[in-house]
């Protein structure tokens, strides 16, 4: 499976990732629809990323996929359902430990998201 096919898989589940106006800094190109992050960090125990939400997003809202080739491992996340909550506008932290994502701890990964700063 292909990043493309990845990409249109996660828009299938969800429709649009995100509602209202976009973040700055969003990515043109074939990897627009990627969910923007705010940060990505790795860990001893795996790999978190940080998202705006309206109060609502949770893990089993973001889907990801992993892509080893040719030595590299890449792993891009999306999401399944559109977070229209109001309650607490802000960030969301979530968690993809090692063995979720299917790689060793201190696997070198490219995130494939797009990174910006809160609008």
């Amino acid at each position: 499976m292909n990043r493309r096919l990845f990409v249109l898989a996660a828009l299938a589940l969800g429709g649009c990732a995100t509602v209202g106006s976009p973040l700055a800094g969003a990515a043109p190109g074939p990897l627009a629809e990627l969910e923007p992050l705010l940060a990505a960090r790795t860990g001893p125990d795996g790999l978190t990323i940080r998202l705006v939400s309206g109060g609502c997003t949770a893990r089993p809202d973001v889907a990801f996929y992993v892509e080893r080739r040719a030595g590299t491992v890449s792993v891009a996340f999306a999401r399944k359902q559109v977070d229209t909550c109001k309650t607490a506008p802000g960030e969301a932290e979530i968690a993809f430990s090692w063995a979720e994502l299917g790689l060793e701890p201190r696997t070198p990964v490219f995130v494939l998201n797009p990174i910006t700063a809160r609008p």
